[in-house]
C-alpha cells in the first residue's frame, strides 16, 4: 500500500531546472515537500527519499496527508495519535 501511495505521489511531481542547472522537484499538496538532484532522475529519486520521511514523520504524528488514487494513509495516522494520547 505504502509503495502504490509513493508512486501515485511521484506522478504527480513537478520538476524545474533552476539557474544553476540542477533540477528541483516537488509534489502539489506535499506541504514542505522538495528535493534537489543534478538530473531529473536524482531528483526524483531523492524526492522519493524525502517523501518516505515526510510521509513517516505525518503518520506518527497523526498528521493528515493527502488521499491519492483512493489510498487514504490518514487512517494509519490517527491510530498513531491515538496510542499516543493513551
Amino acid at each position: 500500500m505504502l509503495s502504490d501511495y509513493i508512486a501515485k505521489a511521484v506522478e504527480k511531481a513537478d520538476y524545474e531546472k533552476t539557474e544553476s542547472g540542477r533540477f528541483f522537484a516537488t509534489i502539489p499538496g506535499f506541504k514542505g515537500l522538495w528535493a534537489e538532484g543534478k538530473t531529473v532522475e536524482a531528483a526524483r529519486r531523492e524526492l522519493i527519499s524525502t517523501l518516505e520521511d515526510w510521509l513517516l514523520l505525518a503518520i506518527r504524528f497523526g498528521d493528515d496527508v493527502p488521499v491519492l488514487g483512493g489510498i487514504d494513509l490518514n487512517k494509519i495516522g490517527r491510530h498513531a495519535k491515538a496510542r499516543q494520547s493513551a
